[in-house]
């Protein structure tokens, strides 16, 4: 039985960190983050992008569940909504498979530090803080696992993945 990790989570919180560990813990892994399939400039969101990202995203997925050598499909995205995850599960394949739906979440602080680190590497631009912060009380409102990451690392976090 394929297992598919989709762990959704603000904008810094850790995601694409966690997954990229993740993947090297599990065998015959492969990993995709949603921000691969929406990489545009300038970064537009309207009904036409948005479902040209859900298609990509879902073939993807698809073909890495059909594919023979992988057992576990690890997808991280900020899924802030319900329907997000929703369009995604409805749209792939799931037979044999075993589906961990997650959200990584950690306190406000602990989110803005995280992000402040981000910003003055210049990976992301100041405007972000404001953003993942107002997002951050949507996650208590998901079908998911939430798995409090403000006083983990990493690997512990991937720990806390495993064992689910």
């Amino acid at each position: 039985m394929k297992r598919i990790y989709l762990i959704g989570g603000t904008m810094g919180v850790g995601k694409t960190s966690v997954c990229q560990r993740l993947k090297k813990e599990l065998k015959n892994a492969v990993f995709l983050d949603g921000d691969w399939c929406w990489d545009a400039n300038p970064f537009q969101v309207n009904a036409e992008t948005k479902r040209i990202v859900i298609d990509n995203i879902c073939h993807l997925l698809n073909n890495f569940i059909h594919c023979s050598v992988y057992d576990n499909v690890i997808f991280c995205w900020v899924m802030h909504e319900q329907s997000i995850i929703n369009d995604i599960l409805s749209n792939l394949d799931l037979t044999n498979c075993d589906v961990k739906t997650l959200s990584l979440i950690c306190n406000r602080d602990e989110l803005a530090k995280r992000l402040k680190k981000d910003i003055k590497e210049g990976i992301r631009q100041e405007d972000v803080i404001t953003r993942s912060i107002e997002r951050l009380p949507l996650y208590a409102a998901l079908n998911t696992v939430k798995v409090d990451v403000s006083d983990l690392s990493v690997e512990q976090t991937v720990g806390i993945i495993e064992s689910l």
